[in-house]
């Protein structure tokens, strides 16, 4: 849908917001802590032991990712985080009192995790994730408040963000918060073990995996239905896999230890971590315990098995194959192999790689243009790289190997456009 479309459903939304103000504006303000309760939260904000578990849950969540800017200082905010509808600046979370949250109390800090409300009850804009931080748990955000008031102040003045009209209009986010988000803190399964509660805890609430898993809609709102079953990042033009192990998810054959090697060293057996989930990796992930990550795998081994896709027209390969092929075998087969099988620990597979073959072929192409870099981590300190092809290929010759690589061996998905190619050759990077 084309922005101006986008713009007529904001402005068709913006007329329900004098009805809908009244009918959830009571239902979204959290009631204030008691005087005793304030008291235990000052005195907790000063304990060795819940600022450190503070810092492993931040970690957890991967704050730091949207809150530092490129060679900035860490938490001091200033990442421009790109949308759709425009860039918003993340804002400094040191506590520095005049441009930080030195001045923030806790229950100012549980309002915006919870209810995406900020000191002044200000609508938040979601690309702040309350939408899965509504689900972290009170003691949780208490230890990341209290690790976050623990951080050196940093002052660094926040900048607004640059959305246009209607975007820019915050109390439009009513009627947006009216479909899309429902506050809640996570409630565990009595049924299920404590191992899969605390899997699910972690990708539903803190790791906000479903931000970028799952589809958007043309107003940016999650469609709850389609929990983790994969979708574009909005304005990155990467794909992120639907998470589901089983038929046809986009993780299907991957085993628990897969699932682990992964987000503990960026590689495993299957394929390797890149693009941003290689960043998640290195600034989150591998800095979690072993025992959170086999609780992440069990859960998304739960996922439900996938619908077949709708009958599609029979399979044909492109007309550029055979080009494909001779490039493949030029400037990809001494690291892939010959029939796409990799090599073990070093370089991934490609046969039967679901990022090969996911709906877009846009993760495909943007390796070929950009280069593979796996994240550099403790487990694999010195990860094998690829190169970029982005000055040596043309849009046509990338369009063919990555048509090639999509529709040889096991491997079935369509083929790739040279447009698309264009296309993504000149998105951003971050």
């Amino acid at each position: 849908m084309s922005r101006l479309r986008r713009g007529w459903w904001w402005l068709a939304l913006l007329l329900l917001v004098g009805v809908l103000a009244w009918v959830f504006a009571g239902r979204s303000q959290l009631a204030t802590s008691s005087p005793a309760q304030r008291d235990a939260d000052a005195a907790a904000l000063h304990d060795p032991a819940i600022i450190a578990r503070g810092e492993y849950l931040a970690t957890a969540g991967d704050c730091a990712a949207c809150h530092t800017a490129r060679d900035g200082q860490r938490y001091a905010g200033g990442r421009a985080l790109a949308t759709p509808f425009g860039d918003v600046p993340a804002p400094n979370i040191t506590p520095d009192p005049e441009t930080g949250i030195g001045q923030w109390n806790f229950d100012d800090f549980w309002r915006a995790l919870h209810d995406g409300r900020g000191r002044h009850g200000q609508l938040l804009y979601p690309v702040f994730s309350y939408t899965s931080f509504t689900k972290v748990t009170r003691d949780d955000a208490l230890a990341i408040f209290a690790y976050l008031k623990s951080l050196p102040a940093v002052q660094r003045p926040n900048s607004e963000p640059g959305l246009d009209f209607p975007y820019n209009v915050r109390k439009s986010l009513l009627a947006w918060r009216a479909l899309y988000f429902k506050p809640g803190v996570f409630q565990t399964e009595p049924a299920k073990s404590p191992e899969w509660n605390r899997g699910a805890y972690l990708v539903q609430g803190l790791g906000h995996c479903n931000e970028c898993h799952t589809t958007r809609d043309s107003l940016g709102g999650i469609e709850q239905d389609r929990h983790l079953t994969g979708g574009q990042i909005p304005a990155m033009n990467w794909y992120a896999p639907d998470l589901s192990t089983q038929a046809g998810g986009g993780l299907a054959g991957w085993s628990a230890p897969d699932i682990v090697d992964l987000l503990k060293t960026g590689q495993s057996s299957k394929g390797a971590a890149f693009g941003p989930m290689a960043d998640v990796v290195r600034l989150s992930t591998q800095h979690m315990t072993d025992a959170d990550l086999q609780s992440i795998a069990v859960y998304l081994q739960s996922l439900p098995p996938r619908a077949p896709a709708v009958a599609a027209a029979p399979f044909k390969r492109a007309a550029s194959h055979e080009q494909g092929g001779k490039l493949y075998a030029q400037r990809c087969a001494d690291c892939h192999g010959d029939n796409g099988q990799g090599v073990a620990g070093i370089y991934p597979p490609l046969d039967g790689n679901t990022s090969v073959t996911e709906p877009t072929g846009i993760n495909a192409t943007r390796s070929v243009l950009l280069g593979g870099f796996a994240p550099v981590t403790a487990g694999n300190p010195q990860p094998y790289s690829m190169p970029p092809f982005a000055q040596q290929l043309s849009d046509e010759d990338v369009a063919a190997v990555v048509s090639y690589i999509r529709q040889s061996w096991s491997n079935q998905a369509g083929a790739v456009q040279a447009a698309d190619v264009s296309t993504y050759r000149h998105t951003p990077i971050d």
